[in-house]
């Protein structure tokens, strides 16, 4: 691509140089105003995007070629999504998984998690490679609580609990080979790593991959996985996407006209080009006069496709 080097002050200390992305290689491709813009998810065949706003109820379906977004409204939030092998999506509500078919808006709930737990909600999920949903739940009141859990949904919708003490639930993803998750807590500051078996969906061996100095004023969101096994993590309240390297070395940064980045994915017939979801939910009508396009989706050309999308076989 040609991106500039430029020495940064890296989070974990010391200086180390960096591909930085700016100004005219962001392009905004949808003007909106998502409360929280969340769970980038592209479909190959239809040559879409969707994603949703989390407060707003809504799934949306941005076809790039047309500039064209379909809105779908939901009777409560919906907290991620991912494609289903049978047609249609699995998600997860405020406290459910569910399925939805946007061909005739049916919703069907399959199970909910954590009743006893009113606090708690939902808050990002994505399939494994071999087509079970992960997602995980957050305490929704007090965020840097540790009372979130991390799920696994069965084909056969058997539901699993992974991890337990998260404090708040975020992006995951995994590496080309299979063999690494990763999961992200926004409140450890961190994204975090696992010995991955895919054969049994287990995982083992929790370690640090990256992590977020607190006191930045940011803290890591969604992510993705491209195909060289480098990890891109959003860093809401920075405004930034960071890509680390299969050992967790800060690569690349890419630097938003706006400071709530909250996931991203890639898409295009060719799986280069990176789509970025934001959020404006808080913000002041100072911040919001500063930065106009918070909620709207963002698209960077990159130089290394991402991995196909992997939906759910249940």
């Amino acid at each position: 691509m040609g991106w500039p080097l430029e020495s940064f002050a890296g989070r974990q200390g010391g200086r180390v140089s960096v591909q930085i992305v700016s100004g005219e290689s962001i392009r905004c491709v949808l003007r909106w105003e998502a409360m929280v813009g969340e769970s980038p998810v592209w479909h190959p065949q239809e040559q879409c995007l969707y994603w949703i706003d989390i407060q707003g109820k809504q799934i949306h379906r941005f076809y790039p070629a047309s500039g064209r977004n379909e809105t779908f409204n939901l009777p409560e939030i919906v907290t991620s999504i991912a494609l289903r092998a049978a047609g249609g999506l699995v998600l997860t509500l405020k406290k459910d998984f569910a399925l939805f078919d946007p061909t005739t808006s049916t919703l069907e709930r399959l199970a909910a998690v954590e009743c006893d737990l009113p606090n708690n909600r939902f808050n990002d999920g994505k399939c494994d490679p071999q087509g079970r949903f992960w997602a995980g739940t957050m305490d929704a009141v007090h965020w840097s609580s540790p009372a979130g859990r991390l799920f696994r949904l069965d084909a056969n919708r058997r539901i699993t609990t992974m991890q337990t003490d998260v404090i708040c639930s975020n992006g995951s993803g995994w590496s080309p080979d299979g063999r690494t998750m990763y999961y992200t807590e926004s409140f450890r500051y961190g994204v975090f790593a696992y010995d991955f078996d895919g054969g049994n969906g287990t995982i083992a061996n929790r370690r640090i991959f990256a992590s977020i100095d607190k006191d930045s004023g940011g803290f890591p969101d969604g992510m993705t996985v491209d195909s060289d096994g480098y990890v891109w993590s959003n860093v809401v309240g920075l405004g930034e996407i960071h890509r680390y390297d299969p050992h967790g070395k800060l690569e690349r940064m890419i630097k938003l006209p706006v400071p709530r980045a909250t996931d991203c994915t890639f898409g295009g017939p060719d799986l280069k080009t990176l789509y970025i979801t934001t959020a404006r939910e808080t913000m002041t009508p100072q911040q919001l006069a500063a930065a106009p396009l918070s909620g709207s989706l963002f698209a960077v050309a990159c130089d290394v496709p991402g991995m196909p999308t992997q939906p759910y076989s249940g």
